[in-house]
């Protein structure tokens, strides 16, 4: 009888990490109507992106109609394009109106909760995970990179979003409110958000809302529609004391970069803004913004955000067809 060698069996463990390098990258990207090209993906993977974050307007699906806008999901993320995209890079997401299923739509919105099924099929989301069983598609993640992380929290600014005030004057579209009863992402959110925010280790907080957080002059949506929310998201970040806090934004079919300091800290803040894909506002010609940092994109953009965790810095880039660089901007923590 042959002599069967004995084979030792080890078990082996994988750790995940980002990078060995200690250094992340992150992709972002809104407004894409599925019935246009979408010329991004192939520059988007040229960047090595570790995750892709929609910014809303992932389909434009205005309607009542569940059916239809089922069928637009659909066809998108059927796109062979979109599909070849999604086995590159993880990929997660907030929606904004057009794929919430009404322009500037809020709370009344009576098809919401059909809308965040549909938008959580294309996600893929299992029929097991809490999402699945509560109002508002807000959730985080962490990602581990070296030895540290960076936490994205993914805000639901539809939902639960109190009507916006109509300017009287017909000059802009909304104003702001002096109704303090009104509210951006509900109690339950809110409540939710400080404790990821309280509870957070990680180096890095990227807080995803489909509105600007900073940008509030054009009178368009904004959080600045809500002045006493913008007020007590920054209290809650300087009493979180959550780490390298930034915003990332899409909805206005221009990339544009903010940054402020928020006063008796030395906490600098940044929201990216990055829209469209598909198309933009290519008729921009200016419009006010005290927070904002280099120049108005108006050119179909995506943004990168490259990590640093040894340097403890972001540099928030805006890049277009053919990965063109249009604007960069580097936060340091």
């Amino acid at each position: 009888m042959r002599n069967i060698p004995l084979i030792l069996v080890i078990p082996l463990i994988i750790t995940f990490s980002c990078n060995k390098d200690e250094k992340f990258v992150l992709s972002f990207g809104s407004c894409n109507n599925q019935n246009l090209p979408n010329p991004m993906w192939k520059p988007i993977l040229e960047n090595d992106p570790d995750v892709f974050i929609w910014g809303g307007d992932i389909i434009y699906s205005d309607t009542y109609d569940m059916n239809l806008m089922k069928h637009n999901y659909n066809r998108f993320k059927n796109d062979s394009s979109y599909a070849y995209f999604r086995e590159q890079t993880e990929i997660m997401g907030v929606w904004d109106d057009h794929d919430y299923g009404l322009n500037d739509g809020g709370v009344h919105y009576s098809k919401k909760d059909s809308a965040q099924s549909l938008f959580l099929d294309f996600f893929d989301v299992d029929l097991e995970n809490p999402r699945r069983n509560r109002q508002g598609i807000y959730h985080s993640r962490v990602f581990k990179t070296g030895g540290s992380s960076i936490k994205i929290i993914l805000l639901d600014t539809r939902f639960f979003r109190s009507d916006l005030e109509k300017d009287p004057s017909g000059k802009k579209r909304y104003i702001p409110t002096s109704n303090t009863e009104s509210t951006m992402l509900g109690e339950k959110q809110w409540a939710w958000l400080q404790s990821e925010l309280e509870n957070s280790t990680s180096q890095f907080n990227v807080i995803v809302s489909s509105i600007q957080f900073l940008s509030k002059e054009h009178g368009f949506e904004t959080w600045g529609n809500m002045p006493h929310e913008v007020k007590r998201m920054i209290d809650l970040i300087k009493s979180s004391k959550a780490r390298g806090v930034i915003f990332l934004s899409g909805d206005r079919h221009i990339a544009e970069i903010s940054s402020t300091g928020i006063e008796n800290s030395e906490i600098e803040l940044a929201d990216v803004t990055s829209s469209g894909m598909t198309h933009s506002y290519e008729s921009f010609t200016s419009e006010p913004n005290a927070y904002r940092v280099g120049k108005v994109i108006s050119e179909k953009n995506f943004a990168v955000l490259r990590f640093d965790m040894k340097k403890n810095q972001i540099t928030a880039e805006i890049r277009g067809e053919e990965n063109i660089l249009f604007e960069q901007y580097v936060v340091k923590y």
